[in-house]
């Protein structure tokens, strides 16, 4: 008997948990129905339709703002559920305690800029004779440069000195690829990182100057009704 009450108190956890992050959990369920979509596509299809919403250079210059839009509502590899894990551990976090706008503009930011200072690097490689002329139709959706800013922008929420080991890994984390054998990706991903620390000036207005101390007023969201 007393399995129950636990249960629905669970719940009610889950379901506060996933209201005070809405922006997180609309993203996360829209990934969700495409992912679903893709598995019910031919391998030919998938890839030429995935292909007219990636971020590359030929898309880029005849639609950007479709594109760019789009590519963020995509997962290229058909496994959602890692994804999940992750949206529950940085964006969720992210949304909570900076507020849907702010986390918003940081997705944006990081995702678009390091879009485009990617794409710009791969368009120098091609002039230069580094990357063959076919990578303008180069394969790129997904959501990993929005995460990889979050996960930056996230250091500002842990205490000092922790911050510091906090920052390390994940830009680590990033760079590492970049000594081991570069892609325009891995460039994108830790230009994503960099764009996330470059945020700061959203956190200091939430935070009022203190990272990393919670707002009480971002507690009230997650109460259960």
């Amino acid at each position: 008997m007393n399995r129950l009450p636990r249960f629905s108190g669970a719940r009610r956890a889950v379901w506060a948990y996933v209201r005070s992050a809405p922006g997180t959990y609309v993203w996360l369920a829209v990934l969700f129905f495409t992912t679903v979509a893709l598995h019910h596509m031919s391998p030919e299809f998938e890839r030429e339709f995935l292909r007219q919403r990636s971020t590359n250079l030929h898309e880029l210059s005849r639609h950007p703002v479709r594109v760019l839009i789009a590519s963020a509502m995509w997962i290229d590899g058909g496994y959602w559920l890692p994804y999940a894990v992750l949206y529950s551990v940085f964006h969720a976090r992210a949304e909570r305690w900076l507020g849907t706008w702010r986390w918003l503009t940081v997705c944006v930011a990081a995702h678009v800029l390091a879009t485009l200072v990617s794409e710009g690097a791969l368009l120098k490689a091609i002039r230069d004779g580094m990357a063959p002329a076919s990578s303008v139709n180069t394969l790129d959706v997904g959501v990993s440069y929005a995460l990889a800013g979050v996960a930056a922008v996230l250091g500002y929420r842990i205490r000092m000195p922790w911050r510091w080991a906090y920052l390390a890994v994940v830009l680590g984390f990033f760079a590492l690829p970049l000594a081991a054998g570069p892609t325009f990706t891995d460039f994108g991903h830790f230009v994503a990182a960099l764009v996330g620390l470059g945020c700061y000036p959203l956190v200091r207005g939430r935070t009022g100057g203190r990272p990393g101390v919670r707002n009480p007023k971002e507690t009230q969201a997650v109460l259960p009704g």
